[in-house]
């Protein structure tokens, strides 16, 4: 009167029932987790930049430097610019000082709590907070590069903006659940400037670490 049921035809139900949710979250994983690291790659980036202007703003604030403790202006008795020299000493300590109160402001974000909310990798505005929060992980690799270097702009009139600034290279290492990758950051801070008043001449003082010249551009 009843009709048996075949368990062949039961089973083969279960594991689809099984493989659909299955084959999702894999399908999922595989669309998402290159866009889920990119997305953290570039939070990264933008954090251990910010972490490096912070850094560097601080150290220069605190040590006072101003352009005329820097570079030496020497003119003729015609107020023409004859020579301009880099204090190679106050520099090396400006440039060691701020490498090392760097790396102590890249190696804090390693406790930091970051996490990008799932709805981000919608794309939509209205869902960008929504969802779980994958957390990422931040370390530093390596040491932070740091290159001294200067350019001349031209200002005005027979003026010429001379702008002394940092030029940092560092990689830091991103994680998110079941990923990991190194990025490369480079940035540039700018330390002090000055407007140099009169005709620049065409050849300066090399900085040790840079060149200090080039001509206006």
């Amino acid at each position: 009167m009843f009709k048996r049921s075949n368990p062949y035809k039961r089973m083969a139900m279960v594991m689809l029932l099984v493989a659909i949710p299955l084959a999702l979250l894999w399908y999922a994983d595989f669309v998402m987790r290159p866009a889920l690291f990119e997305m953290a790659r570039v939070r990264a980036v933008k954090i251990a930049t910010e972490a490096i202007h912070r850094a560097v703003i601080k150290k220069v604030a605190d040590s006072g430097v101003h352009y005329n403790d820097l570079i030496n202006i020497h003119k003729d008795s015609r107020g023409k610019v004859v020579l301009m020299q880099a204090d190679t000493i106050r520099l090396n300590q400006l440039s060691s000082g701020v490498t090392l109160t760097v790396q102590d402001e890249l190696n804090k974000i390693r406790s930091e709590d970051i996490r990008i909310p799932i709805g981000q990798l919608s794309g939509i505005y209205a869902l960008a907070n929504l969802g779980p929060g994958i957390r990422i992980s931040i370390m530093p690799v390596g040491t932070v590069k740091v290159d001294l270097n200067d350019k001349f702009e031209t200002a005005g009139i027979n003026q010429t903006r001379h702008s002394i600034y940092l030029r940092f290279e560092t990689e830091v290492r991103v994680i998110i659940p079941l990923k990991s990758g190194e990025s490369k950051v480079v940035t540039e801070v700018p330390v002090t400037e000055s407007i140099i008043v009169g005709d620049v001449p065409g050849t300066y003082v090399s900085l040790p670490w840079g060149v200090l010249g080039g001509g206006v551009n």
